[in-house]
């Protein structure tokens, strides 16, 4: 069974920058579409990154694009997201999953994705 979980979460100073990673166990990941969410306290969980399974294909909402970076590794089956110019917006819970495609409709639709890890906290504050 497919299990993600996320780490590299922290408290960082605004402008500043921190590297998620999600890992995945039990199965390969090379199959999958992953994505990245997050969920700040009393907002909706919201989709801000996905990668297709090879890689090729990168999406982000406007939010973070030019500041966050999405990858894979797949021989390590780990996903990363790079965040730069941290915003104290950006103070949420972010969690991973795993689905079928990549693209802005998905991130939309976070019940497209699987396999949720338990999530990873990252606080952007002075």
């Amino acid at each position: 069974q497919l299990r993600l979980a996320e780490s590299g979460g922290g408290l960082v100073q605004p402008g500043g920058s921190l590297t998620l990673s999600c890992a995945a166990s039990g199965s390969t990941l090379d199959n999958y579409a992953i994505g990245w969410f997050r969920q700040a306290p009393g907002k909706e969980r919201e989709g801000i990154s996905c990668i297709n399974r090879s890689g090729e294909i990168t999406t982000y909402v406007d939010s973070v694009k030019g500041r966050f970076t999405i990858s894979r590794n797949n021989a390590e089956n780990t996903v990363y997201l790079q965040m730069n110019s941290l915003k104290p917006k950006d103070t949420a819970v972010y969690s991973c999953a795993v689905g079928g495609y990549c693209s802005h409709y998905d991130l939309e639709t976070p019940g497209n994705f699987g396999s949720w890890g338990q999530g990873t906290q990252v606080t952007v504050s002075s």
